[in-house]
């Protein structure tokens, strides 16, 4: 399920489990999510945008080495080193970084390089990204939230545990009132995934008591949906 769908699913799941589940202030929050070049877009595209979505790493520094704005946006705001995010196009981003792209740019819907690779699951993507400056502690997205917490609710252990490794906030809190922990949990499946990235997380110190806008806690979440080892590892000391 895409990050749209599953935050589009919680969003109306607040309907039919209520309050008590997720926290009612949610009903009516558009879902927004993450968009990557269409084919349309890529085939328009022209200059260093054209050359990184085909992760033609000469060209790209043909270009840069006469003077292509490294920084340039497409209509959705997206620089080079966005579309070289979406297409996983490793060597273009250290040819973009070295010309002067900037690694902690956001596109128009507030998602950066790091953050988009964390959704997609692409750890090699995430470890160059914080290796060529990307800052984990960026407040990202539409949601006010930290690549943390979107590779929480999405289970990507790996991801999340290369993001804690660098330093990213363990509690912060979005604008639907959720930390990464809570996420885990109300985003989650409750499988083997969720169970490492709440492990992982407990481990680092998130703090467990942060609940959601309605109070209700990580571990409330958890055994109200059954998640009998994803409340164990809540209740671990």
């Amino acid at each position: 399920m895409s990050l749209l769908n599953r935050r589009s699913f919680a969003i109306r799941a607040v309907g039919m489990l209520g309050a008590t589940a997720i926290s009612s202030p949610l009903l009516g929050v558009p879902a927004v999510a993450q968009v990557a070049p269409s084919d349309a877009e890529r085939t328009a595209y022209t200059g260093l945008h054209r050359a990184v979505a085909r992760g033609d790493v000469v060209q790209i520094r043909k270009l840069l080495a006469e003077g292509a704005d490294p920084n340039a946006r497409d209509g959705a705001g997206r620089t080079p080193l966005h579309v070289a995010a979406f297409g996983s196009h490793y060597d273009a981003v250290r040819a973009l970084v070295a010309g002067g792209a900037s690694i902690n740019a956001l596109e128009d819907s507030r998602y950066d390089v790091v953050t988009i690779a964390a959704v997609k699951d692409d750890l090699r993507m995430v470890k160059l990204a914080l290796e060529l400056g990307g800052d984990p502690k960026l407040i990202t997205s539409p949601y006010d939230g930290t690549a943390l917490i979107a590779a929480a609710h999405l289970g990507h252990d790996g991801v999340v545990q290369a993001l804690i490794d660098a330093g990213a906030p363990l509690d912060h809190v979005n604008n639907l009132g959720w930390t990464a922990l809570i996420e885990a949990v109300i985003l989650g499946d409750g499988g083997a995934r969720h169970l490492k990235t709440v492990q992982e997380l407990v481990a680092a110190g998130a703090n467990r008591a942060i609940g959601d806008r309605a109070g209700t806690t990580p571990l409330q979440h958890a055994e109200r949906r059954g998640y009998a080892k994803i409340a164990a590892a809540l209740k671990q000391t």
